[in-house]
């Protein structure tokens, strides 16, 4: 190859180069501009999870209590239904520190209001209205 014909090779590869460089600069920009955008625009992600999930996790892998039979949401919804059959929180409470362990009146206080609170909030209501005199005999 003579030495024009070198240089208009390398002119040829040098421009070739010059318009892929545009190319990717182009593309790049492009994506600088426009993904902002795009994740604004994007709606946000407002995941709960499921009640039963909520309460398992608060119970069992935050707080470690035992529950009877291995069965922390059947007894969470032991707990919502003497509430709402109209208990009165000194017996709920009881019942609760006599069942689960550990077995003091923090504890039975946190597991039965986690289970109001989360597995049946309609219940919340009746709940306050039980435990409004409540004082502890013991």
């Amino acid at each position: 190859m003579t030495w024009s014909a070198q240089r208009h090779v390398s002119r040829g590869v040098v421009a070739s180069t010059r318009g892929s460089l545009r190319a990717v600069a182009g593309t790049v920009i492009s994506l600088v501009l426009i993904c902002p955008a795009t994740v604004m625009l994007a709606p946000h992600a407002m995941a709960v999870p499921a009640p039963e999930v909520e309460y398992t996790y608060n119970v069992v892998a935050r707080r470690h209590f035992t529950f009877p039979s291995n069965d922390a949401i059947g007894y969470g919804y032991r707990i919502c239904d003497k509430v709402s059959r109209g208990s009165t929180y000194a017996d709920v409470m009881d019942s609760v520190e006599a069942e689960v362990f550990p077995n003091d009146e923090q504890a039975s206080n946190y597991v039965v209001s986690y289970a109001v609170g989360i597995l049946c909030p309609e219940n919340i209501s009746r709940l306050r209205d039980a435990a409004a005199d409540y004082r502890r005999l013991r």
